[in-house]
Order: structure tokens, then C-alpha cells, then sequence
């Protein structure tokens, strides 16, 4: 997508945001940089009905800059043998792309369903990645709220889990409910990460970022126009993705929360919404922005 305008003085005001707070952002990349620089992402998610979800997110988590792409589908085979609009993302069943030894980094969950074979999925998952960089999100979240023991495997990784709940799926791991979440918002997402030992985006009207031993972050960026179907597919991708770049989590997160919300705002300032603004529009505007900043 090209013709964006924004003024001076707020890329201005955006590029000292990210200078303060997630300079990882704003990295340059090497000459000799090859797509092996900037690893290979596994999304799992997509049972029948709902192939958009894991396509809206790989699509985001290769326009955010990983190097390559596997959607693996909660199907018994990929729906398409390829997007023809996106050839780049490279199609596989869950069960497949498991089996795989090449995924850096894991993204799940994303119109994942909730079925026996989706739990079994989640639950192999939680077991095999456990030094692996996994985000978890949507039917993975309502999954590990109904199951204990797979609360069990996420406080045993290695590396710690990003979870991206919106206050619906925020209050079923927390056994309480949404209004009580939204009630106290900043104790709620402190709350997830100590329970769960995570980094947790809590979704909403400024998102809160937090995780264990670490100051509690509020997100400024974003608009109305975020709250469509399949927005926070595309976070997830865009998180996951920034992830397998080599950026360090709390950039990472946090970083992909404020360019998610900031490309919203893009749009918005450029008559692209807030009504109608569509989920599959923020990953253009996200790369937009973040080579914007980058070459300025």
C-alpha cells in the first residue's frame, strides 16, 4: 500500500517513542542478511471455518519481516495446496508441521477450535517447544483456561510464553469475570503473568503489557478501528514475528503492540477507517511505518 502522508512532526514524535523505548524496532538490516537471519515461524490455529485467522497472521508476521512462514491448518490437509495471493506462506496441517525441526519460533491458537484434536495439538506443543519462543492466543488461551495441566507445561518452559488475551478470555483464566477484569485491568494482567508465568498483552482500549519482575507498560498507540474481526490475528503475527527477528521480548511485545496500534492510526489519519477499517489493512501500514522510521 503506497500514498500514505503523516507530518513531520509525528513521525517525528514516533520515531523518538520507538528510539526510548524499543529500539530494536528501528535495526537496520545487514547487507548480507538471508532469510535463515531471520527465522522460520510456525502458526497453528485454523479448523474448518476459520482458515482466515492463521492467513491474517502469518500474512502480518511476514509483512512484520520474519523469513519464512508455515501455517499449519487444525484440518486434515491444508484448504488450498497454496494462497495464490500469498505464495510465500508455505501450508501444512497441524499435526505435520509439528513434526517439523526447523520452526524457531511458535505462534497457536489462532481459529484454533477446541475440540479433542485441538487440545491434543496444544498440549503435544506445549511439551515439544519448551525452549522455543511460543505466543499463544484465542482458542489456545480458552484451551489452557479448561485444562490445568497444561497450565502445568506452560510454567515448566524454558523460555516463557507470550499469552494475548482480550478481557473475555482474560477473565476465563482468571476464573472470574469480564467486568471484574475490566474493573482493574492492571491488576488482572499482573495477575496473568504471575499465574502463568508469561509476558501477557492484555487486549483493549490502551492494552497492558506485563510480565513477571517487570514494570507493568501501557500501551498509547491505537483506535477504534482495531476492533474488527481478526485484529488481534494479526498481532499475534506481528509479535510472533519480531520475536523470531532476534528482537528481546520486552521490545518485542511491547514493540509489536505499539506498531500494531500506530499502523491503525496511520490509517485512520489517512481516511482509512476507524469504521470499516478491515484487520487485513494493519500489516501494510505496519511495514509502511516501520521502514518509515527506519530510513528517516
Amino acid at each position: 500500500m503506497a500514498g500514505f502522508e503523516v507530518s513531520d512532526n509525528l513521525i517525528e514524535e514516533w520515531l523518538s517513542h520507538c528510539q526510548q523505548n524499543f529500539p530494536g524496532l528501528l535495526q537496520e538490516r545487514a547487507l548480507e542478511s538471508h532469510k535463515g537471519s531471520f527465522g522460520t515461524v510456525g502458526i497453528v490455529g485454523g479448523c474448518q471455518g476459520m482458515s482466515g485467522a492463521i492467513v491474517l497472521a502469518g500474512t502480518a508476521a511476514l509483512m512484520s519481516g520474519c523469513g519464512k512462514l508455515w501455517l499449519g491448518f487444525c484440518q486434515e490437509r491444508a484448504p488450498l495446496p497454496y494462497i495464490p495471493e500469498r505464495p510465500e506462506l508455505m501450508l501444512s496441517s497441524a499435526e505435520v508441521l509439528l513434526q517439523r525441526h526447523d520452526i524457531s519460533h511458535w505462534c497457536v491458537g489462532c481459529g484454533m477450535g477446541q475440540e479433542e484434536k485441538e487440545y491434543e495439538i496444544l498440549s503435544a506443543l506445549l511439551q515439544k517447544a519448551v525452549d522455543k519462543p511460543i505466543l499463544l492466543d484465542a482458542d489456545a488461551l480458552n484451551m489452557l483456561s479448561k485444562h490445568p495441566e497444561l497450565a502445568d507445561y506452560l510454567s515448566a518452559r524454558l523460555v516463557p510464553a507470550v499469552i494475548t488475551p482480550h478481557p473475555t478470555e482474560a477473565a476465563r483464566l482468571l476464573d472470574c469475570s469480564t467486568k471484574e477484569v475490566q474493573a482493574n485491568r492492571e491488576e488482572a494482567a499482573l495477575e496473568l503473568s504471575e499465574k502463568y508465568f508469561c509476558r501477557v498483552v492484555l487486549k483493549g482500549h490502551q492494552s497492558l503489557i506485563a510480565a513477571p519482575d517487570e514494570d507493568l507498560l501501557v500501551n498509547q498507540s491505537g483506535n477504534p478501528g482495531l476492533a474488527t474481526a481478526g485484529s488481534g490475528d494479526v498481532l499475534s503475527g506481528m509479535i510472533i514475528s519480531l520475536l523470531a527477528q532476534g528482537l528481546a521480548p520486552d521490545e518485542a511485545v511491547a514493540g509489536g503492540v505499539w506498531l500494531h496500534g500506530a499502523a491503525a492510526d496511520l490509517l485512520v489519519l489517512n481516511q482509512v477507517g476507524p469504521i470499516g477499517l478491515c484487520s487485513g489493512e494493519i500489516a501494510e501500514a505496519a511495514r509502511y511505518l516501520r521502514n518509515l522510521l527506519i530510513s528517516v
